[in-house]
């Protein structure tokens, strides 16, 4: 059963809905995204430019740190931007409790682009498990390289390492839908985060997110003009033990994130239903 009354939280959706109707939204929305979009390349730029000479430079561990909290308040500092200028709506109040969290798995759903940047702005220790492709992109790889965030090929490489990172008590960043979601209210969910968390037996806390836009969505692309502000509701869920049984597991916690999400504004704008299985 959900433990989210969907009325106790419709009327801040209801007020962002009223906002994108009002005359002049069209334009300001257009002049916050063609700059919001590019101050984010610039300040993922400028970390590119210190991230590379210090991984040369620093010794491992004290390159990690430095990695993971130059990361961490580069986008705070955005999400804060986009907060004061109204761009969005943030009720994140829940991730102020991830702080403390150490040797455990953060597995939110994954609407928008927008999810990885948020959940790393709240904790200084988090390991990101990310396309290998973005581990040599020039806005992001330098810096990703310094945190020592994990490549998601090969598999059996990539636990290995989240394993290592959960061990040394950092906190690991995973989407266990695997990609953006394409269906409402989640993609069928892969076995990494259970195989990750048997192997370290950590435990797995999930993360609800629920927004009324499609912006940054599976395809979706970065300079189409949504209607703002747009409203992002985050809250944490019930934490999950280390499984014994990793495909119980993942049924289990794809369930829960069904059941928890059924009531969301997700469905507005994603269509209902898994996809086909992939050949």
């Amino acid at each position: 059963m959900s433990t989210v009354d969907p009325k106790r939280t419709s009327e801040p959706f209801e007020a962002a809905a009223a906002q994108r109707a009002a005359p002049g939204a069209a334009v300001w929305s257009a002049l916050v995204i063609y700059t919001g979009v590019p101050f984010l390349g610039l300040l993922c730029l400028v970390w590119s430019l210190i991230a590379l000479p210090a991984g040369l430079l620093l010794p491992e561990r004290l390159g990690t740190t430095v990695g993971r909290w130059g990361i961490s308040r580069g986008f705070r500092l955005y999400i804060e931007v986009l907060r004061i200028v109204g761009a969005y709506h943030f009720d994140t109040r829940a991730l102020e409790r991830i702080k403390g969290e150490r040797g455990v798995i953060i597995a939110p759903n994954h609407p928008s682009l927008l999810d990885a940047l948020l959940l790393l702005a709240y904790h200084p220790n988090m390991v990101c498990i990310m396309k290998n492709s973005l581990m040599h992109n020039l806005f992001l790889g330098a810096g990703a390289r310094l945190a020592r965030f994990i490549g998601n090929t090969p598999p059996r490489r990539m636990i290995i390492e989240a394993v290592a990172a959960l061990r040394g008590g950092a906190v690991v960043l995973l989407f266990p839908e695997g990609t953006r979601s394409r269906v409402d209210p989640v993609n069928e969910f892969q076995l990494t985060v259970g195989a990750i968390a048997k192997h370290a037996g950590a435990e797995v806390l999930p993360v609800l997110i629920d927004t009324d836009c499609a912006y940054l969505g599976k395809g979706w692309t970065l300079f189409h003009v949504p209607r703002l502000p747009i409203l992002y509701h985050v809250r944490l869920g019930r934490r999950f033990a280390p499984p014994t049984d990793v495909r119980e597991f993942t049924r289990q916690f794809e369930g829960y994130f069904e059941a928890e999400l059924r009531h969301s504004h997700l469905g507005k704008w994603l269509p209902r239903g898994h996809p086909a299985p992939r050949n």
